[in-house]
């Protein structure tokens, strides 16, 4: 029986990775939008729209791309002699392309490209969970790399009490030492990516809880401004936006999107 002979394609494939993962050209697509409809004025070097619907104004301009969004700051204010219930969850939009028709649904091709933009309360309470995935992810990648390193040192021993030539020993003991190195360099990985995305889960309940548009009851006369999340949509060149108030009003927002594709390559550390 070779030593670590059963290792071998699971550290070979870790190591390319390991290898590759800190040089290889990425495609990054970066995200900007403009608004095209409404009252668009000049403020602080950004476009900013307004749209008036039957006593409710929307202030929105585009703030920047996070993620899996992109965020639009957004303003809501009350003209109204009446209370009005304000949700972030009530922006949809429709993704248009550059003729401005609507884009079919990947998922239903007989249906329009519909979106809502992301509810605050809802993302923010599947923190917990998100964490808790996490840990469980954690815990299983810790079972593999002490069943790999239990395997490796079983293997290094075998291999030690046989006898061979000189150059079978070293082509033996640069193998273990290949596999011991590779296993600590998982055990790393495994811990940094863990760091990374909780590090990502903290920000995403600090976005959810802190800078997102709440739901709010608004008084007349007042406003109520924050983040509004729409997932992206890579193939839309427009997004037809609506903002409903039930039994109120839908006041409609226009916005012309850019996508740009740059190749980058990560710098090894």
């Amino acid at each position: 029986m070779r030593p670590l002979y059963f290792l071998k394609p699971v550290l070979s494939m870790l190591l390319l990775s390991i290898v590759f993962s800190g040089c290889a050209p990425t495609m990054l697509t970066t995200y900007k939008l403009e608004p095209a409809s409404g009252d668009i004025v000049q403020l602080d070097g950004r476009p900013v729209t307004k749209a008036d619907r039957n006593g409710v104004t929307v202030v929105a301009s585009f703030e920047r791309e996070e993620m899996d969004y992109v965020a639009l700051d957004v303003e809501v204010k009350n003209n109204t002699d009446r209370l009005i219930e304000v949700n972030p969850a009530d922006f949809h939009f429709y993704a248009l392309d550059a003729q401005q028709d609507t884009l079919a649904d990947p998922a239903s091709p007989d249906q329009p490209l519909y979106r809502g933009a992301a509810d605050p309360s809802y993302e923010a309470s599947r923190m917990g969970l998100k964490r808790k995935q996490e840990e469980k992810r954690l815990k299983q990648a810790k079972v593999i790399n002490t069943i790999l390193l239990v395997a490796a040192i079983a293997s290094d021993v075998s291999s030690s009490s046989r006898s061979r030539t000189r150059s079978e020993w070293v082509s033996t003991r640069v193998s273990h030492d290949v596999a011991y190195q590779a296993i600590a360099a998982k055990r790393a990985i495994d811990h940094g990516t863990f760091a990374n995305r909780m590090q990502r889960y903290d920000y995403e309940e600090y976005r959810w809880r802190e800078l997102a548009l709440r739901a709010n009851t608004v008084k007349p006369g007042e406003s109520v401004r924050g983040f509004v999340y729409l997932p992206k949509q890579k193939d839309a060149r427009y997004l037809a936006i609506t903002y409903s108030i039930p039994e109120t009003t839908d006041v409609p927002l226009l916005f012309k999107q850019q996508t740009v594709e740059e190749r980058q390559r990560k710098k090894r550390r």
